[in-house]
């Protein structure tokens, strides 16, 4: 009987599964722990992800990290923090590993969120220069990191230039102005506008949509002109080197028009492509699967399904059903992959618009890890957001602001980012352990987060295979291979507060010879044969 003991650390568990894949040799033994490794930068090279199958971290610019003590994170505060994020050196096991960065709108802009942009060939001064967006890029893409901008197309700030040209031409009545159909208008006598929010133009008995607020008029795609100036900026980040882009608020490019919407889309994804192959790209698309699948033979979109509190990520790490979660994935990976062929699975528990995931599965619980286990270790493209491997709290609360869902990281050593502003959240109500003090506890969430992240990236099939979601007669315990370069994997899930054996026969012929990683809040598992014993609250990968 092979058996593997709780919270290894993670160059064990590393090595182990790059042994079964023909990586140099270690000599362990699974019952101390002790190891000796003969693992080199260059051999471990051979596995970090050269697709887009990547582990993002989402930043919030501003509550990240400062490095000029104004109290506001900046680019240059996350140079200074890459070693955090990835060192660059693999095999070090010092860094947590992301492979991608997802940069909050860094443009110039009034707000301190920056989501209404005055000028998008600027970056906000309080975020730093274009020469340090130009460093931050270098520095991540010599660690094999992809850096994508949050880009705002629905609308723009309405202290933008453009918008000035616009209520310039209406009220000069100037038809023949280049900008007088830049921004969606209507006059006062047009009917029903199902739902759609206009507000008048200054001077002008002309109004202009503004469906997230009124400093916020919306682009008009109708326009050609708009259409090329809008191509012309993402053209000019992906020169910069920039690998890509989230779309915010994608759905709302036609407000209530997903067809249009799709087809705006659809051209826009097409042109970049044709100008950058391997362009990353994923859409904010908030709505259920039905209004995703409009969209995805445009543009990859994130998974809502899995999200927040009531996703199924959540509902599945409260002791839930794994096979209802992994069944929801294979049948999810088919129907994307049948609308466009290179489609991606993006999935998430919560981001910058949401509730913190800490806040509703405890880290104490154990279902924060269980949570990560979940989609971490599994297809496609995962994002966290910043301080998610701390277990930072922040909600909506009664103050019902967003800033509180974005407070200053926690560092714990000077660094002087402040929370945004208009943020309530009761600093009682917070996590204590910074990641100064994470970083030292190997029984941390932070090392918890930096060990699975290395499992998934020492069994490069996880994220790259072909998925085969598995059934077990067992309770609640589920999993599933996943198939790249001939090499299978089998990742099983138990959620539960017991430990539960499976017999991989009900599920699968492929054979099993070793548990190449174990993680959880119970951390032990057996192999005898075809018998799986997991323990409470742990997930295994076996080769």
């Amino acid at each position: 009987m092979k058996r593997m003991t709780a919270m290894l650390f993670s160059l064990l568990l590393f090595a182990a599964s790059l042994t079964s894949c023909g990586a140099p040799e270690t000599d362990t033994d699974p019952e101390s722990g002790s190891l000796e490794l003969s693992l080199t930068e260059t051999v471990y090279s051979d596995y970090i992800t050269a697709d887009n199958n990547r582990v993002f971290y989402e930043i919030f610019v501003g509550s990240f990290s400062d490095s000029d003590g104004d109290g506001i994170g900046d680019l240059r505060g996350i140079i200074n923090r890459m070693d955090y994020l990835n060192d660059g050196l693999p095999a070090s096991g010092k860094s947590l590993g992301v492979e991608g960065l997802w940069l909050t709108p860094i443009f110039q802009s009034p707000s301190y969120h920056k989501y209404d942009v005055t000028d998008y060939y600027k970056i906000d001064p309080a975020f730093g220069t274009e020469k340090d967006l130009t460093e931050l890029l270098e520095t991540c893409h010599a660690r094999n990191v992809k850096v994508i901008l949050d880009l705002v197309l629905n609308h723009t700030g309405n202290l933008n230039k453009w918008f000035g040209s616009f209520v310039s031409a209406h009220r000069k009545g100037d038809e023949t102005d280049p900008y007088y159909d830049f921004y969606t208008w209507r006059t006062a006598d047009v009917g029903d506008t199902a739902g759609r929010t206009f507000r008048q133009i200054t001077g002008s008995d002309h109004y202009y949509e503004c469906n997230f607020s009124g400093d916020m008029p919306e682009l008009n795609f109708d326009s050609e002109f708009v259409r090329e100036t809008v191509l012309d900026v993402a053209k000019y980040y992906l020169d910069l080197g920039v690998d890509g882009f989230r779309f915010d608020a994608a759905k709302y490019a036609y407000y209530g028009d997903h067809k249009k919407s799709e087809a705006f889309w659809d051209w826009y994804l097409g042109e970049l492509r044709a100008y950058k192959p391997d362009i990353y790209t994923v859409a904010e698309v908030w709505d259920g699967d039905g209004i995703t699948d409009l969209y995805y033979p445009a543009v990859d979109c994130f998974n809502f399904t899995l999200s927040q509190t009531s996703g199924l990520i959540s509902e599945t790490a409260q002791a839930g059903n794994v096979n209802t979660y992994v069944s929801y994935v294979d049948a999810y990976l088919d129907k994307i992959e049948a609308l466009r062929k290179d489609a991606a699975f993006h999935p998430f528990i919560t981001n910058h618009d949401m509730d913190r995931a800490a806040g509703f599965l405890p880290v104490s619980s154990g279902r924060m890890q269980v949570a990560a286990n979940l989609y971490i270790l599994g297809p496609g493209s995962p994002f966290l957001y910043y301080g998610e491997e701390l277990g930072m709290k922040g909600s909506r609360g009664s103050a019902n602001t967003d800033a509180n869902r974005r407070l200053a990281m926690l560092w714990g050593d000077g660094d002087t980012v402040r929370n945004p502003t208009g943020a309530t959240y009761d600093d009682a109500k917070q996590v204590e352990a910074t990641a100064a003090d994470q970083i030292k506890d190997e029984t941390s969430l932070y090392s918890y987060y930096k060990r699975l992240i290395a499992i998934r990236a020492g069994n490069p099939e996880i994220a790259r295979g072909t998925y085969e979601a598995l059934k077990f007669d067992a309770d609640k315990v589920g999993g599933f291979l996943s198939t790249w370069n001939g090499s299978t994997v089998c990742v099983l899930h138990n959620t539960t507060g017991r430990s539960i054996t499976v017999d991989l026969s009900q599920a699968t012929t492929h054979p099993f010879s070793g548990l190449a990683a174990v993680i959880g809040m119970d951390g032990t598992a057996s192999l005898d044969g075809t018998s799986v014993t997991i323990g409470p609250q742990t997930s295994v990968v076996l080769r």
